[in-house]
């Protein structure tokens, strides 16, 4: 069942030319690490044991790298894998989409062996996330198709969020435990009824408006941003009001990745031109920080623990920054 939100006041949109508050010297730790292989690094996760694990999407590997040591270690998975992404539970088992043999696979480095999972019709599984409630919820890109696999029996159901071909893209879980996702071949983001497998969509700012990630902060608001034309921006469900902001590397700098850390500050990726992170706070609806990086950079992951922000880079590093705490 799809569902799309049509509210009286959908169209309102507010541009706001944010200062950028970087220039004035918001210091940002900064280091990145060679990864040997290649492949194209990206998509990091860190391990309760605090290593930092990561796929190799053209060299077909997943590796992780101890940041203690600052040694790599890789394992080796199926041929014409092309892993896309990687999340890691509670005991350490690491799942990671085959976005080239349409699975999911299971390994577990503490002597449970390699495990995959097939996903039917979604056959570019694509990026991964924990529902907490048991499940992995996953999109699709070429194949139209949002996934949820019950991690105990194995069991997939899958959705199509729109009608005619969208590329799910990026997924967040909100506060709520509703799955977001980002329909890039179209200016809508997806909601998603756990319960029901109902759909419900909602407008970007524009038309022209495309984006890769999203993502949801405690008051419910969503975040997004804009590839097509250069802009980072805000969607309320309440009211279908949307607001943004030209990002700071200009309409060309490709903004790509998006998360949130535990403040509830917004950080993504400008992909083209310099590629770099920069920080947003939705307090003051300011850019507070920009750090250039080696590459462009595909999806981060924050980890609580350590303040810190990890990521690969097209350069075929692993990278992290110290988030600052204000």
């Amino acid at each position: 069942m799809v569902r799309l939100v049509m509210l009286a006041c959908a169209a309102l949109l507010v541009v706001w030319q944010a200062p950028v508050a970087a220039q004035q010297g918001t210091k940002i730790d900064l280091k990145e690490w060679d990864v040997e292989w290649g492949g194209r690094t990206r998509d990091p996760a860190v391990a309760p044991d605090g290593k930092v694990w990561f796929v190799g999407q053209a060299g077909n590997y997943i590796a992780y790298f101890d940041p203690k040591t600052e040694q790599f270690k890789r394992y080796e998975i199926e041929e014409g894998t092309n892993p896309h992404n990687l999340i890691i539970d509670q005991q350490g088992v690491v799942w990671y989409a085959g976005n080239r043999n349409g699975r999911i696979g299971r390994l577990d480095p503490n002597g449970g062996g390699l495990r995959t999972i097939m996903t039917g019709e979604a056959k570019d599984p694509h990026t991964l996330i924990f529902d907490g409630r048991g499940n992995i919820w996953f999109t699709s890109q070429g194949s139209n198709r949002v996934g949820r696999l019950n991690m105990k029996t194995e069991k997939v159901d899958l959705i199509t969020p729109n009608e005619t071909p969208a590329n799910p893209y990026g997924i967040v879980i909100d506060a709520k435990g509703n799955p977001w996702v980002m329909l890039l071949r179209t200016n809508t983001v997806a909601k998603i009824d756990p319960e029901t497998l109902a759909v419900t969509k909602f407008k970007q700012a524009s038309e022209q408006s495309r984006g890769r990630r999203l993502d949801v902060t405690p008051d419910g608001l969503v975040w997004y941003v804009d590839e097509a034309r250069g802009y980072f921006g805000r969607i309320n469900p309440e009211t279908g009001e949307t607001k943004e902001w030209p990002v700071p590397g200009g309409p060309s700098a490709g903004p790509y990745a998006l998360t949130k850390d535990d403040k509830g500050r917004l950080w993504f990726s400008e992909i083209r031109g310099t590629p770099q992170l920069v920080g947003f706070d939705p307090k003051t609806e300011q850019f507070f920080a920009t750090v250039r990086v080696s590459g462009a950079i595909r999806h981060m992951y924050y980890h609580a623990p350590t303040q810190s922000m990890w990521f690969g880079t097209d350069a075929n590093k692993i990278g992290r920054i110290i988030v600052p705490a204000s």
